[in-house]
């Protein structure tokens, strides 16, 4: 990892928080898998801090900081197991997607990209929708459209962030079909959480990237420098 010329203290915590961040993945992923509970219910609610210390510390924007940490309130709500915890989870989630949305901001994108993605949302809901509970669909419909907009604009900013914003989808998608009772994968909760993790350090590498679309739209003290892994 190397630094430009810039003083700020913020950069010493680069490599440590990011060490953090994927040493309590590799614990969390290991506690989902193992059956683990105790090591799942430390690991998990440090995950989104510390992708987003690290996302500070690399000077990014504010709004990638709030997606992230309004993940976490949606990991720290889904802990708890309850429906109504799932759906303020779920909203949490919501929140952070618009943040997403909003920094990507209205560059433009494929016309075919976003027709394969509405042609995927609106199959996925036809299929998903007589095995939700009735009181979930309007809910999950609304959310599923808002994470598929946020996985299409995410290719506004470069490769790794399309990737990011796809692995979010299929997550969530996952989730989904285990709520419609559809038969599931081994280790389920194993590869929500795989590709969650996955999704939201590519959305953080692609935002965080030198020359993404956020170092140009803002300006200020969160303007990125040579500070890379």
């Amino acid at each position: 990892m190397s630094a430009g010329t810039g003083t700020d203290p913020r950069a010493r915590f680069v490599r440590p928080l990011l060490i953090a961040f994927l040493v309590a993945s590799a614990v969390d992923l290991f506690g989902v898998l193992a059956d683990a509970g105790v090591a799942h219910l430390v690991a998990k609610p440090l995950l989104m801090p510390l992708l987003a210390g690290y996302a500070v510390a690399r000077r990014g924007p504010r709004l990638l900081v709030a997606a992230l940490l309004f993940g976490w309130g949606g990991d720290i709500l889904l802990l708890a197991g309850s429906d109504t915890a799932f759906l303020i989870g779920m909203g949490s989630f919501a929140a952070g997607h618009v943040c997403y949305l909003w920094l990507f901001g209205r560059a433009r994108t494929s016309l075919l990209l976003a027709a394969a993605y509405a042609v995927f949302l609106a199959g996925f809901l036809a299929l998903l929708w007589g095995g939700l509970p009735a009181d979930l669909r309007i809910p999950m419909a609304g959310y599923s459209l808002l994470l598929t907009a946020m996985a299409y604009r995410a290719g506004t900013c470069g490769r790794y962030a399309a990737l990011g914003g796809a692995l979010f989808l299929l997550s969530d998608a996952l989730i989904a079909t285990g709520i419609a009772d559809w038969p599931q994968l081994p280790a389920p909760d194993f590869w929500v959480m795989l590709t969650y993790l996955a999704a939201q350090f590519l959305l953080t590498v692609g935002v965080l990237a030198p020359g993404a679309k956020w170092a140009v739209v803002l300006s200020g003290a969160y303007r990125e420098r040579s500070i890379r892994i």
